[in-house]
C-alpha cells in the first residue's frame, strides 16, 4: 500500500501542469503580489513592539498565515499546479539547502565551548570581532557567528550596556567578514557556481572589506571605551592575583573537524559536476546538492553524538533560536517568490524602474547604482537571489564580468554582502545572533531601532565606499 501511495505521489508531482509551472512570468504579475511579503516584514518589525508576548507565542502561525495569503490566491488564479510547483521549488531548491546548512553550522558551533576568564574590555571585544571577521570568509558568516557570539556575550555578562556589542558583531562578523571567498556568504557562492573564480572576491573586494571592517572596529573601540567609562557600567570584578583562573582553551574540539567536513561538502557541491538529476514537480535536484544536504544532516547527527553534555550545558545550547529562524525564513522564502519573479522580469516587470536605474544612458552598467540597488534590496530580500538577479541584469557572462566589467561585479558583490547588515532580515545570521543574545538576557534593539544603528553607522561608510571605488 505504501509503495502504491508513493508511486501515485511521484506520478502526481510529474504531471505536465506542475513541471511547466516552475517558472513564473513576473511581467504578468501586479505589484500587489508583494503584499504578503511586505506584511511579513512589517509583522517582524512591528509585532515585537506592539504585542511582544503574542508575537513570541504565535510568530510561527502568523508567518504561516502570510505564506497562505500568497499561496491560496495564487493557486486560485493560476492553478494548483503553478502554486504547487512554486512551493516545491522554494522548498527543495532554496529553503531546505539553506536551512540544512544553517542547522549544521548552528549545531557544530554550539558544540564548541571556548573556556577561560574572558573579561569584556574594549581590547578583548575588538580582538573577538576581528577574529570573527577573518573566520567568516572561511567558515561562513553563520559558522563564525555561531562560534563566537556565545563567548562574546559571556565575556561581557557583567556590563550594563551590551546591545551595541551585539549590533557591531552583526555588522562585522555576520556580514562584512564574509566578502572574501564563496564560502563566506551565499551570494558569492552563487557567483562561484555561475563561473566566478574562487579567489576573485579576495582579489577584488579585499580593499573594500578591509576599509569597512577597519572603520567599524575603530568606531566600536571608541564607543565601547566610552561606555566602559560610564558610571556603573562594569559589575564584574577583575580576577585577583591569587584567584583561580580558568585556562583558555576549547572543549568539544572534535567539532572543529566537523566544521572542516561542512566546508568540504559545500565546496564539493560547487566543484562536482554530475548528470544525475531528479525532477520533482519541475524542480531539478542534482546529485551533488543531494549528497551535500544528506552529508550535512549526518554532520548534525555526529555532532550531537560526540559533543559532551556539559559542553552544551555550559554553552546554554538550545533549539529556540534555530526554530525561530527556520519558521521566519520559511515564510520569507515563500512570500518572496512573486517579488523575485517581478525583479527577474527586468524592464518589462513592475520593478522595471529599478532595472533601468542601474544602466547609464549609453547602455553601460553603472557600478554605483548596482552597489546601492543590490544592497538596498539585499537589506530586505534574500541576498542570494538578489545577487543573481543583478548578475544576470549585468549580462550574466562570468568571464566578461570578471574582466571588462569587474567594477560592476565588485559592486554587485559588495552590495549583496555588506548591506545585508542593514536590517535583521538582511542575512540569516543576523536573526540568529539576535535570538541567541535575547535568549541570554541582552535587550536588543527593535527592528527599527536596529535600523537606526545601521543607518547612522553603515550608510555614511557605504557612501564613502561609493565615492572611492564605484563612481
Amino acid at each position: 500500500m505504501k509503495l502504491k501511495r508513493a508511486a501515485a505521489l511521484a506520478a502526481f508531482l510529474a504531471l505536465p501542469g506542475w513541471a511547466l509551472a516552475a517558472d513564473i512570468d513576473g511581467s504578468a504579475l501586479s505589484g500587489w503580489w508583494g503584499v504578503p511579503f511586505a506584511g511579513l516584514l512589517l509583522s517582524i518589525a512591528l509585532m515585537p513592539l506592539i504585542a511582544p508576548f503574542f508575537w513570541h507565542q504565535h510568530f510561527g502561525k502568523l508567518t504561516a498565515g502570510w505564506a497562505l495569503a500568497f499561496l491560496l490566491p495564487f493557486a486560485a488564479l493560476f492553478g494548483v499546479g503553478a502554486a504547487g510547483a512554486s512551493l516545491v521549488h522554494a522548498l527543495l531548491a532554496e529553503y531546505l539547502p539553506f536551512v540544512i546548512l544553517l542547522l549544521a553550522l548552528f549545531t557544530v558551533a554550539g558544540g564548541i565551548y571556548i573556556r577561560g576568564n574572558l573579561r569584556g574590555t574594549p581590547a578583548l571585544n575588538v580582538a573577538i570581532l576581528a577574529t570573527g571577521a577573518v573566520l567568516a570568509s572561511f567558515m561562513g558568516t553563520t559558522g563564525a557567528s555561531m562560534l563566537l557570539i556565545r563567548p562574546l556575550i559571556r565575556a561581557n555578562a557583567g556590563r550594563r550596556h551590551t546591545a551595541h556589542i551585539v549590533v557591531f558583531f552583526i555588522f562585522i562578523v555576520s556580514n562584512a567578514g564574509g566578502a572574501l571567498t564563496p564560502l563566506g556568504d551565499p551570494p558569492l557562492f552563487l557567483g562561484f557556481l555561475k563561473g566566478v573564480d574562487f579567489f576573485w572576491p579576495l582579489q577584488h573586494l579585499f580593499p573594500q572589506a578591509l576599509f569597512l571592517v577597519g572603520a567599524l572596529l575603530a568606531l566600536f573601540f571608541a564607543l565601547d571605551s566610552w561606555y566602559l567609562r560610564s558610571p556603573g557600567e562594569c559589575t564584574l570584578p577583575a580576577v585577583a592575583a591569587g584567584d583561580s583562573a580558568e585556562r583558555f582553551g576549547f572543549d568539544g574540539k572534535a567539532n572543529f573537524a566537523l566544521l572542516g567536513v561542512i566546508v568540504a561538502l559545500v565546496l564539493l557541491s560547487g566543484f562536482w559536476k554530475s548528470d544525475v538529476v531528479f525532477d520533482i514537480a519541475g524542480t531539478p535536484v542534482g546529485l551533488p546538492g543531494l549528497v551535500r544536504d544528506l552529508g550535512l544532516l549526518a554532520v548534525v547527527w555526529a555532532s550531537l553524538r560526540i559533543t559532551p553534555t556539559d559542553v552544551h550545558q555550559r554553552n546554554q545550547f538550545g533549539w529556540a533560536p534555530m526554530a525561530e529562524v527556520a519558521k521566519l525564513f520559511a515564510g520569507i522564502f515563500l512570500t518572496i517568490i512573486p517579488v523575485i519573479a517581478m525583479l527577474k522580469a527586468g524592464t518589462d516587470g513592475p520593478f522595471g524602474a529599478i532595472v533601468r536605474a542601474v544602466t547609464r544612458p549609453d547602455g553601460a552598467p553603472d557600478p554605483a547604482m548596482y552597489f546601492w540597488a543590490a544592497g538596498t534590496l539585499s537589506s530586505f530580500l534574500d541576498n542570494a537571489p538578489t545577487y543573481l538577479v543583478f548578475f544576470n541584469t549585468a549580462g550574466g557572462d562570468a568571464q566578461l564580468l570578471m574582466t571588462t566589467l569587474a567594477p560592476t561585479l565588485a559592486a554587485i558583490s559588495a552590495g549583496a554582502v555588506f548591506m545585508g547588515a542593514n536590517t535583521y532580515i538582511g542575512n540569516a545570521p543576523n536573526l540568529m545572533v539576535k535570538a541567541i543574545a535575547e535568549d541570554r538576557g541582552v535587550k536588543m534593539p527593535s527592528f527599527f531601532g536596529y535600523m537606526l544603528w545601521s543607518c547612522g553607522i553603515l550608510l555614511p561608510l557605504f557612501a564613502l565606499m561609493t565615492w572611492i571605488w564605484f563612481l
